[in-house]
C-alpha cells in the first residue's frame, strides 16, 4: 500500500504514537501530516511547524512529538490529544536532524548534522 496526500512535500521522517497515529515530517513545507492507521489516510491539516522539518520522535513517556526543524536550528512540540504546536520552538545546534527520547528519563537527544554535536532537552 502507497498513501499519497497533497500535503506530503518532501517527506522526511516518520513516527508512530502509543494510539497508533502515525506523523510525518514535510520538509518542503514545514508541516507535519497525520496519518489515520486504521484507514491509511491524512487527518485534517497539516500541523505548521518550523522551516525544515526532518526527524520526528515520540516520547514514550509523555505522548508528545518532538520535531527537529533543519533549517530554523529548533524542535517543535506536537501535542498528541490536540495535534498542535505547544510553546515556543526549542533552540538547538545547527541544523539538527535526527531525534529520540529515553524510555527511561524522557529526555530527547537530538543529532545537530552541521554543527557536529548532540543536543539534549530535559
Amino acid at each position: 500500500t502507497t498513501i499519497t496526500h497533497a500535503s506530503f512535500n518532501d517527506p522526511h521522517g516518520v513516527a508512530v504514537n502509543p494510539g497508533g497515529n502515525v506523523y510525518v515530517t514535510n520538509f518542503g513545507s514545514g508541516t507535519v501530516s497525520v496519518i489515520n492507521p486504521a484507514t491509511n489516510t491524512v487527518t485534517g491539516s497539516p500541523i505548521t511547524i518550523g522551516n525544515g522539518p526532518s526527524g520526528v520522535a515520540v516520547s514514550p513517556v509523555t505522548g508528545l512529538v518532538f520535531v527537529t526543524n533543519f533549517d530554523s536550528n529548533t524542535v517543535s512540540v506536537i501535542d498528541p490529544t490536540t495535534n498542535t504546536v505547544t510553546g515556543s520552538p526549542i533552540t538547538v545546534g545547527t541544523a539538527p536532524t535526527g531525534v529520540a527520547v529515553n524510555p527511561v528519563t524522557g529526555e530527547v537527544y537530538v543529532t545537530n548534522f552541521a554543527g557536529d554535536t548532540v543536543s539534549v532537552i530535559s
